[in-house]
């Protein structure tokens, strides 16, 4: 038995969490390098459990790959993510909003009809999700991919292909699967200042042009590197430099602090039944 009763146990917890909504939703935003604002965030899911404390992703997420609960985490993700997307449009807020897509929810048959209900029934447009999906899982069944995010991205979805560079995506395959972006894996970018890393960033930058596809570096934890990464021709940027995932309400303040946002919001908007502004929001959990 590959699993340890620790495992175990934590397999029917996480469809407990999901039931009692201690699933939590963090966002981590990217600069887009040539306006200089945040256009776009990540919706990263943290698990607040009663004894353990906040659970990072990488200690459920694995699990719930293997045991099939990974599509009952997806369909939280997808349905919290977009109704915050659509208070922050209220509020004259707006933002892109990526959330990850695993191998498993792409074999689901039903991932489809999910995306898109989740969409109409948050009343928000196709153009505001992006699918974040790896290489890796994106070349376990090339020809189902190409079918699913096909579809979705007819529909105005945006597919960006992540970790770029660790796995198995050849040119044919890049030029055959339906995305919008892909996003140079932190290992990589954690290279910038060495020549190599440089070549490579570089060349993943024109490979990206060439295909009409945007370019997302992740993992930037310098100004130095941000600042490398647009003159490398790189559209936008993420990683701790600019901000570490942060709850939906501070990552509101973070964005009034620097005038980051792509719209600004409205004077109305409220946090807490109060007006919004570093002092009352910013420290909140």
């Amino acid at each position: 038995d590959p699993f340890s009763l620790e495992r175990l146990t934590l397999v029917a917890e996480l469809r407990q969490a999901v039931a009692r909504d201690q699933l939590e939703l963090w966002y981590q935003p990217k600069l887009d390098l040539h306006s200089g604002r945040v256009e776009a965030v990540e919706a990263l899911v943290r698990w607040r459990h009663p004894q353990r404390g906040l659970v990072p992703p990488d200690a459920f997420i694995p699990t719930a790959e293997r045991t099939g609960l990974i599509q009952l985490v997806t369909s939280w993700v997808l349905n919290e993510a977009l109704r915050q997307v659509r208070r922050w449009q209220d509020q004259g807020l707006h933002l892109n909003v990526a959330i990850n897509v695993s191998q498993g929810d792409l074999a689901e048959a039903s991932f489809q009809a999910l995306v898109l209900r989740a969409l109409e029934v948050n009343g928000v447009p196709a153009s505001s999700l992006t699918l974040e999906i790896t290489e890796t899982a994106a070349m376990h069944n090339p020809k189902r991919t190409a079918e699913v995010l096909g579809e979705l991205r007819r529909r105005g979805v945006r597919i960006s292909l992540d970790d770029f560079g660790t796995g198995q995506a050849s040119l044919a395959h890049l030029h055959n699967l339906p995305v919008d972006e892909i996003k140079l894996d932190k290992s990589f970018v954690l290279d910038l200042p060495d020549a190599h890393g440089q070549s490579i960033a570089r060349a993943t930058a024109m490979l990206a042009r060439e295909f009409g596809l945007k370019t997302v570096a992740e993992g930037v934890e310098s100004a130095a590197c941000e600042r490398l990464l647009g003159k490398l021709g790189f559209d936008q940027a993420q990683g701790f430099h600019l901000s570490k995932p942060l709850p939906a309400v501070q990552l509101e303040a973070w964005i009034l602090q620097r005038g980051l946002a792509q719209a600004a919001m409205n004077t109305a908007m409220t946090c807490g039944g109060q007006p919004l502004d570093s002092q009352s929001c910013a420290g909140r959990p």
